[in-house]
């Protein structure tokens, strides 16, 4: 028997909560299509998602380490795929919807220009002056204008669930600007899923790489309360940790991190007896969370990668020649327009050319934008 999308919905009301969002009662596209016949439309955004260019560039975009550092490090592609992850089993665990939340997860960083934050502090900076630039607003630009991949409308056409998803994405690093999708509600429980699972992900493969690169030592992490439980856990009384005690710490600490969130989720829907989307989206806070002490422990951790990870020497080398390429890149195609290529320049007069400009480098892959560098200042090189 053929299982259609009318089946497919009818198992979403056996198995999702009544807070979760359903496929069925969504508030739709903008531009009106029939629905699949064998996928729910949460399933079609997913998979729309990742058919899209931005998604294949995002294999040579800096997580933390530049792509050429070595093959084992996180690129923004292997960390959307690890967030999806854990925001599926979440989403499971609490009865939300887990299509919507791998759509959601895949989508939340398609912004990012090359070189990871720092990318992003030049490229805001430079835009200033001509409406600026976030990698969440350009995420949005990315799924709702400038992919191209249908003759009836801009962007991907997506649904609004998915779309104020990653509107109303948030982190420590990421600031929601949800104007244009009623910022006086919270996002629903996929979307809070995704900033939990963002959250984590970044921060246990973000440890994961520093020990691996030896930038970080477990000498440096030694009587940090998180990383002591994480020891004790496995009985690792060792002096020189190997890959298969790194796995291990690392898996324990992601399965302790959500089995907090469970924990505290489900502590915060029955407290506040959430029946519907919008009675939580309603709530003065997010019901998806961490406890308070899991969150001054990931305090501790995140201020330890801070100083030791992200401000090691190296890291910071290497942001400052980001800065170098991307400010040069910008500046050499506000100066030269007719250096930007051609199918490039045919976008100046509808969007601007700074905008323009944003918009083409915010696309770069990290190696794309160090050989555009090349081409445009090393006089051996061809253009």
């Amino acid at each position: 028997m053929i299982r259609d999308r009318v089946a497919l919905e009818k198992d979403e009301e056996k198995v999702l909560a009544p807070f979760a969002c359903h496929s069925k009662n969504s508030k739709g596209r903008k531009y009106h299509e029939d629905e699949p016949a064998y996928r729910t439309s949460y399933q079609r955004d997913r998979d729309r998602i990742i058919h899209t260019s931005a998604f294949r560039r995002l294999e040579y975009k800096t997580q933390v380490f530049i792509n050429y550092e070595g093959d084992y490090y996180r690129t923004r592609l292997t960390h959307e795929i690890e967030v999806a992850q854990i925001g599926r089993t979440i989403a499971r665990a609490l009865g939300g919807n887990e299509d919507l939340v791998e759509a959601i997860c895949l989508a939340h960083d398609l912004g990012h220009p090359p070189f990871g934050h720092s990318g992003e502090v030049v490229l805001s900076r430079l835009m200033k002056d001509y409406g600026g630039f976030d990698h969440n607003k350009h995420s949005l630009r990315i799924v709702t204008f400038l992919e191209r991949r249908f003759p009836e409308f801009p962007g991907l056409n997506l649904t609004s669930e998915v779309l104020e998803g990653i509107v109303k994405h948030e982190t420590e690093y990421d600031v929601a600007d949800a104007a244009d999708y009623d910022p006086s509600l919270r996002g629903h429980l996929e979307a809070q899923i995704t900033n939990v699972a963002d959250e984590l992900a970044y921060t246990a493969h973000d440890l994961d790489d520093g020990l691996r690169s030896g930038m970080i030592t477990e000498q440096m992490l030694a009587g940090m309360p998180l990383w002591e439980i994480l020891v004790e856990s496995i009985q690792w009384k060792g002096t020189q940790m190997d890959d298969l005690t790194r796995h291990r710490l690392i898996r324990k600490l992601i399965g302790l991190e959500v089995t907090d969130i469970l924990e505290t989720t489900e502590s915060n829907l029955t407290r506040n007896s959430v029946k519907s989307v919008l009675e939580l989206q309603k709530l003065p806070f997010n019901v998806v969370s961490f406890s308070e002490e899991q969150k001054r422990r990931n305090r501790e951790l995140k201020d330890f990668l801070y100083k030791n990870l992200y401000r090691h020497y190296r890291v910071v080398r290497m942001a400052v020649k980001a800065e170098r390429t991307i400010t040069d890149l910008f500046q050499a195609y506000q100066a030269n327009p007719t250096s930007l290529p051609v199918h490039v320049q045919v976008h100046i007069q509808e969007r601007g050319l700074e905008r323009t400009i944003s918009d083409y480098i915010a696309g770069m892959t990290d190696r794309y934008a160090i050989d555009e560098y090349r081409k445009l200042f090393d006089p051996t090189e061809l253009p």
